[in-house]
C-alpha cells in the first residue's frame, strides 16, 4: 500500500518535471549598461551630429532653420513614441501594426509586485529593462523623422514640417517598423511553441524572412523615399539651377559627419541588445565600410572631376553608414569591405547622375545617399549574409544559434526585395497624402520673398551669425 502510494507521488512529480515553467529573465547589469551607452550615441546622431551635419549644407540665412527642425522634430516624436509609437510599434497586434498595451508605457510597472517590466532579449535568460529597450527604439524614430527634412530644406514652413512628422511618424514609420523588427516580448524563447506564440504577434515582412539588423528598410529607405516625394511635392527652390547654392560651413558639416560615425556605432552595435558576440561584429562592420566607402567616394570624386573634396569624403562616409546598417549583424567583415567600396561608389552616382534624371531638387542629397544606400545595402545583405560568404546566415530563436538549414542567396535577394518594395511604396503613399493634407491645412511652402531674405529670420526672427 505504502509503496503503490510512493510509487504514484514519483510519477507525478516526475510529470510535473517533464514541462517546468519556463523562468524568466533575468536583468544583465552589463548589457543594460551597454545599451544605456547606446542610446545616448543615437541621440548624439541626432542632436548635434545630423543637425550640425545638416546645417552646414545649407546657406547662412537658412543655418538656424535647419537646426531648430532636427532638434523640434527629435523633442515631438520622443513624446509621441512615449504616448503611442512604442506600443504600435513593439506590442502584439497584427501583421502590420502593434497593439495599445503599452500606450503612454502603460505596463511597464506593475503596481502588484512593485517591480518594472524586463524585455527579453535573443539569448535565453537574457533582458534588459524594457524602459531602456524604449528609450533605445525612440531614438530611432525620432532620427529617422529628422532625416526627412534634408530633402527639401531652405523652403518649407516650420508648422508644416512638424504637422508633416507628425502624421509620417504615425503612418508611415510606426507600421513599417512593426512589420519589420522582430522582438520577442517580455517572456523568454524557450522552445518552438513559445516562439510560435512569439512569432505570432511579429510583423508581416520579419515574418517573410527580411533580414535588416539596424533600419535599413525601418529608417534610410523610408525616410529618403519620404523627402524624395516632398522635394517634388514643395517644388525646386528659388533660384535652383541658376543661383549659387553652395554649403556654407563644410567644417560645420564635418563636425556633424564625424558624430553622426561615432553614434552609428550605438546605433548599428546596440541593436544587438546585448553586450554579446554579434555586437562587436557590428561594431567592426560599421568601422570597416564606413572607412571604404569614404575612400571609394573620394578616390572615383577625385577621377571624375580631378580634385578631392572634403564633402566628398564626409558623404562617402555617410553613406557607407547607411549601406552597411541593414546587414551589419549578419555579413563578414569582408562583405561589409565589399558594401562600402561598392556604396561610395554607387551612391556618388546617386548625387550625381540619377539626380539629374530624377530632375529633382533634393536639398541636401537625402535620397542620392540614405535612398540609394540603403536599396543598396538591404539587397547586399541578403548576399553577403551567406554562410558560404562568411555570414552569419539565418538565427534560429530556439536553439540559440543560426539555422542548419540550407541559405539560398537567391531566395534571400527576393525576400530582401520584397521588402525594398514594399517599404518604398508604403512611404510613398502615406508621404504623399501627408504632404497634400498639411499643404490644405497649413500649406507646405513659404513665400518667395520670405525663401529669398531666408527662413531664419523670416520664420525665427534670429540670425546664425552676426558680422
Amino acid at each position: 500500500m505504502n509503496r503503490a502510494i510512493i510509487t504514484m507521488l514519483t510519477a507525478v512529480l516526475a510529470f510535473g518535471a517533464v514541462a517546468p515553467a519556463a523562468a524568466a529573465p533575468v536583468v544583465n547589469k552589463g548589457d543594460t549598461a551597454w545599451m544605456f551607452v547606446a542610446t545616448l550615441l543615437v541621440i548624439m546622431m541626432s542632436i548635434p551630429g545630423l543637425a550640425l551635419f545638416y546645417g552646414g549644407l545649407v546657406r547662412a540665412k537658412n543655418m538656424l532653420s535647419v537646426l531648430l527642425q532636427i532638434f523640434m522634430i527629435f523633442s515631438v516624436v520622443i513624446v509621441l513614441w512615449c504616448m503611442y509609437g512604442y506600443s504600435l510599434a513593439f506590442t502584439g497586434g497584427n501583421a502590420f501594426i502593434g497593439g495599445f498595451d503599452r500606450v503612454l508605457l502603460n505596463g511597464i510597472w506593475d503596481p502588484a509586485t512593485a517591480a518594472f517590466s524586463s524585455a527579453a532579449t535573443f539569448s535565453k535568460g537574457v533582458a534588459i529593462p524594457e524602459f531602456i529597450f524604449a528609450a533605445f527604439q525612440g531614438t530611432f524614430a525620432a532620427i529617422t523623422c529628422g532625416l526627412i527634412v534634408g530633402a527639401f530644406a531652405e523652403r518649407a514652413r516650420f508648422a508644416a514640417v512638424l504637422a508633416f512628422v507628425v502624421l509620417w511618424f504615425t503612418f508611415g514609420y510606426l507600421p513599417i517598423a512593426h512589420m519589420v523588427w522582430f522582438w520577442p516580448g517580455p517572456d523568454a524563447i524557450t522552445d518552438a511553441a513559445s516562439l510560435a506564440a512569439a512569432t505570432g504577434q511579429a510583423g508581416w515582412l520579419w515574418q517573410q524572412g527580411a533580414l535588416d539588423f539596424a533600419g535599413g528598410t525601418v529608417v534610410h529607405i523610408n525616410a529618403a523615399v519620404a523627402g524624395l516625394v516632398g522635394a517634388y511635392v514643395i517644388g525646386k527652390r528659388v533660384g535652383y539651377g541658376r543661383e549659387s547654392m553652395a554649403p556654407h560651413s563644410l567644417t560645420m558639416t564635418m563636425i556633424g559627419a564625424s558624430l553622426l560615425w561615432v553614434g552609428w556605432f550605438g546605433f548599428n552595435a546596440g541593436s544587438a541588445l546585448e553586450a554579446n558576440d554579434v555586437a562587436p561584429l557590428a561594431f567592426i562592420n560599421t568601422l570597416l565600410a564606413t572607412a571604404a566607402a569614404a575612400v571609394s567616394w573620394l578616390a572615383g570624386e577625385w577621377i571624375v572631376k580631378g580634385k578631392p573634396s572634403m564633402l566628398g569624403a564626409v558623404s562617402g562616409a555617410v553613406s557607407g553608414l547607411v549601406a552597411i546598417t541593414p546587414g551589419c549583424g549578419f555579413v563578414a567583415p569582408m562583405g561589409a569591405l565589399v558594401m562600402g567600396l561598392l556604396a561610395g561608389m554607387v551612391c556618388l552616382w546617386g548625387v550625381n547622375g540619377l539626380k539629374r534624371l530624377l530632375g529633382v531638387d533634393d536639398s541636401l542629397d537625402v535620397f542620392g545617399v540614405h535612398g540609394v544606400g540603403g536599396i543598396f545595402g538591404a539587397l547586399l545583405t541578403g548576399v553577403f549574409a551567406a554562410p558560404q560568404l562568411g555570414g552569419q546566415g539565418i538565427f534560429d530563436y530556439v536553439s540559440n544559434k543560426m539555422s542548419a538549414d540550407p541559405y539560398s542567396i537567391g531566395k534571400q535577394l527576393l525576400v530582401q526585395a520584397e521588402a525594398v518594395g514594399v517599404t518604398i511604396v508604403w512611404s510613398v503613399v502615406v508621404a504623399f497624402i501627408a504632404y497634400k493634407l498639411v499643404d490644405a491645412v497649413i500649406g507646405l511652402r513659404v513665400p518667395q520673398d520670405e525663401e529669398r531674405e531666408g527662413l531664419d529670420i523670416t520664420s525665427h526672427g534670429e540670425s546664425a551669425y552676426h558680422s
